[in-house]
């Protein structure tokens, strides 16, 4: 069966087994291999994507549900995710890597809410990602970094429009 899909802002026709799982499709005949398969019970979240702009493991997608979807993963380009990528890098949120994909895809949705966020909220919404390399400190700090860098972002966008 082929179906069409959106992924990473390219418009993809893909032929696929029906029983195939999204992260089969993506990291097989896509290959994106930033999407990991860990677990395949959606315990590990090292398969998280954004699928039509909300979070999802998609190692518990067939991949004909993507039949045309706006699928983002980790190779997608977008201002967030380098923010987060970068604050990863500073503060050391990461080892074996693994897990960093999930973890930086979560953090990026983070920084698209308009709120303030916590370090209890870091936690909570990270708590769909397991790693076993780090104990979270820095992985918390490192999404800490990028919120606020991206608030000093939007806050001198904000002064420097004629608005503003």
């Amino acid at each position: 069966m082929r179906i069409a899909m959106k992924v990473n802002g390219v418009a993809r026709d893909v032929e696929i087994d029906e029983r195939m799982l999204l992260a089969e499709v993506l990291r097989g005949p896509l290959g994106l291999k930033g999407t990991r398969i860990g677990c395949l019970t959606g315990d590990c979240g090292a398969c998280t994507i954004l699928f039509n702009g909300e979070l999802r493991k998609s190692c518990l997608m067939l991949a004909q549900a993507a039949r045309d979807a706006d699928v983002q993963t980790i190779e997608h380009c977008s201002t967030e995710i380098d923010v987060v990528r970068e604050a990863f890098v500073e503060a050391h949120g990461f080892q074996c890597g693994f897990c960093t994909s999930g973890m930086i895809l979560v953090a990026a949705e983070l920084l698209n809410r308009d709120q303030e966020v916590s370090a209890a909220d870091i936690r909570q919404a990270i708590s769909g990602n397991l790693c076993r390399c780090t104990g979270y400190d820095n992985i918390v700090v490192s999404i800490q970094n990028a919120l606020a860098r991206n608030s000093d972002q939007r806050n001198k966008m904000s002064q420097d429009s004629p608005a503003g």
